[in-house]
């Protein structure tokens, strides 16, 4: 007989509920806060980002150190109820999985008329607004950071420029994602595609940091309903 589903664990994607127990730090989190994890059918451990793959699952907190403590742990095969294999790839698997999505949001963006990169470009889309918000690479100069950040200071108010900066991708792979070499900074202007974009790049950067958006205000592009630069 089936082991019933526990609060770590799942019989199907149809019962995420609003909060689970990571299975490898035993902490609750709301599930936009973990990973969902199902076992393939040849017995390994796959992530299931989207939460709709059939079959049991567990959930672990959505950072690469939590994952790798899940394998350290063999915390899949309890929760799992199977005898499972997490080799220490899976949490780069995860980490390009999430990587992937970032680009793929931002490449839409970009499509759409949202994004623009360079600094001068990006300095003058602050100072003309509104502007969602700005994206540093995670391997970008200090100096150049600050320059934007204080131009936002300037713009929005310095209460908000901790809020409106995302730097989960590198140089490399932000270029990527727009189709040009070695893009160092980015503005996400607001429209319809920029919500999803916000969501991609947070999710990777909380993965890497360790951050998670109990860290981060819900929407550093809008305060009172109303995207920033607009009054």
């Amino acid at each position: 007989m089936m082991a019933r589903a526990t609060d770590e664990n799942d019989d199907g994607p149809e019962e995420t509920g609003p909060e689970r127990t990571c299975i490898a730090t035993r902490t609750r989190h709301p599930v936009d806060d973990l990973i969902r994890f199902v076992a393939a059918p040849d017995g390994t451990v796959v992530p299931d980002l989207k939460r709709n793959l059939p079959g049991r699952g567990v959930w672990v907190s959505a950072t690469r150190d939590a994952v790798a403590e899940a394998i350290r742990k063999k915390a899949f095969s309890r929760g799992l109820k199977a005898q499972v294999q997490a080799d220490g790839a899976l949490p780069a698997l995860v980490e390009s999985l999430l990587a992937k999505q970032a680009r793929e949001a931002i490449s839409l963006a970009n499509k759409a008329g949202l994004v623009v990169s360079g600094f001068d470009k990006v300095e003058a889309a602050i100072g003309r607004g509104p502007v969602h918000v700005v994206i540093h690479a995670s391997d970008a100069a200090a100096d150049g950071v600050r320059k934007l950040s204080q131009a936002v200071k300037r713009r929005f108010g310095e209460s908000v420029a901790a809020e409106m900066t995302l730097r989960g991708l590198n140089f490399e792979e932000l270029g990527l994602a727009l189709g040009r070499s070695h893009v160092i900074h980015a503005a996400l202007l607001d429209g319809p595609a920029s919500r999803l974009c916000v969501a991609r790049l947070r999710a990777l950067e909380r993965y890497r940091t360790g951050k998670t958006d109990r860290d981060i205000p819900d929407d550093p592009g809008h305060e009172d309903g109303k995207p920033l630069g607009q009054s």
